[in-house]
């Protein structure tokens, strides 16, 4: 039986500055960073054969986000014409206790909103946002 949502596993282009994104501006803490070379078979788990890592593990609390830069073979960037409604996994929920003001904050530090704050359904806060690869990450608070 599944019992929780345990971690999300993100793709990323420059592990030092996604951390610096996670850790300085939403406040994530660091678990721990990992380099996985190609002895260790993480290819054999993720299906590209002796491939090598480097991986860090945040927390904001109970889930934990893991980031994954991919030595060998290298990732390709998120497509700029990405939408929300392109399949796959297509954003990261984080609780806020007030979006709006949330939402202020990151704006003066230069992120990057799809929109403004929007009262989604009443006492529920939703405002999207880009990271440092171009993932989609929400604010909500309810």
């Amino acid at each position: 039986m599944i019992t929780a949502l345990e971690h999300v596993g993100l793709s990323v282009a420059d592990l030092e500055r996604s951390i610096a994104f996670y850790r300085d501006i939403l406040g994530f803490s660091v678990l721990r960073v990992l380099d996985v070379p190609a002895a260790m078979r993480l290819g054999d788990v993720v299906g590209l054969p002796a491939c090598t890592a480097r991986i860090a593990h945040l927390t904001p609390g109970a889930a934990m986000l893991e980031l994954f830069e991919y030595r060998d073979p290298q990732g390709r960037q998120i497509p700029a014409d990405r939408s929300p409604a392109d399949h796959g996994f297509n954003h990261i929920g984080l609780t806020s206790t007030d979006a709006r003001a949330d939402w202020q904050r990151l704006r003066a530090l230069g992120i990057e909103f799809i929109g403004e704050p929007l009262e989604f359904r009443p006492g529920v806060w939703i405002v999207y946002f880009r990271g440092p690869d171009g993932e989609i990450c929400e604010l909500r608070e309810t």
